[in-house]
């Protein structure tokens, strides 16, 4: 496939190229300058997966070093960035350093000859999270109906079904539902790679006798701890609706805990 050149695509078209492609991206918007400055308010540029220019016009190179880490900041942590770049003596008249993160502004300095401060808001596409179902029992195939209103791409597999491909900079989650049809072979193929949350729907009994034919054959305990048994929150859950829902607020739960860590550098 010949790569795009995204030069020739206006903004709207190539961050849609991008979403289809589900690859990282933000959008950089110049909000307020001053003083001498190459870029005016309103331009925008469009950002790579590892910060750098991919379309658009925001200054030179002293910004776009600046816009470049609030990117991977806002990749990092999923919320947008609002980074306000001033000369130094600007930055020392309002009584910030560079580096200094206030009431959601992030100050950097301008070291530019021109002298201009510039304040950018960046925001981040992030691709959905990645929901694995394997299995097609009855809460397997509730919890593929319900996911996707709660902003999870979400996909189905057989027991004996290789794992796709991870996509880079997805969390990936996953989650079996094979009660009682593969099983064993579900799970070894779940654990055969590192993913963000695993969870087996059926009782911790049953788990704990699938784990020893796990270890047995060369799962290590650290990893088998790693699994959620029974799957869901404990709500009490009877039916496949009421299980499928359990599972899916402990899914809301880790997701917005990584969120939280990853803001917090953790």
């Amino acid at each position: 496939m010949m790569p795009v050149d995204f030069t020739d695509l206006t903004l709207s078209d190539a961050m849609e190229q991008l979403r289809q492609s589900d690859e990282i991206f933000a959008v950089a918007t110049i909000v307020r300058t001053a003083g001498t400055t190459s870029a005016k308010p309103g331009a925008k540029a469009l950002l790579r997966a590892d910060g750098t220019l991919l379309q658009g016009w925001l200054g030179g190179g002293c910004v776009r070093g600046a816009v470049r880490k609030a990117a991977l900041r806002a990749y990092e942590t999923g919320r947008p960035q609002f980074i306000s770049i001033a000369p130094e003596e600007e930055l020392s008249d309002k009584g910030v350093r560079a580096g200094d993160d206030i009431d959601g502004v992030r100050f950097a300095r301008n070291g530019c000859p021109s002298k201009g401060s510039i304040d950018v808001y960046i925001e981040p596409s992030l691709p959905q999270p990645e929901l694995l179902i394997i299995g097609g029992s009855p809460v397997a195939g509730i919890l593929a109906s319900l996911s996707p209103q709660f902003g999870w791409a979400v996909g189905m597999l057989d027991p004996e079904a290789p794992l796709p491909a991870p996509v880079s900079g997805r969390p990936r989650f996953l989650v079996i539902a094979t009660q009682g049809q593969g099983d064993l072979v579900a799970l070894k193929t779940a654990l055969s790679t590192r993913s963000d949350y695993v969870a087996f729907v059926g009782s911790h009994k049953k788990f704990a006798t699938l784990s020893e034919k796990l270890a047995a054959a060369g799962i290590e305990q650290n990893t088998l701890a790693s699994v959620r048994a029974p799957a869901g929150l404990d709500i009490c859950a009877v039916t496949p609706e009421e299980i499928a829902l359990s599972i899916l607020a402990e899914l809301t739960q880790v997701r917005r805990k990584l969120v939280a860590r990853a803001a917090q550098g953790g």
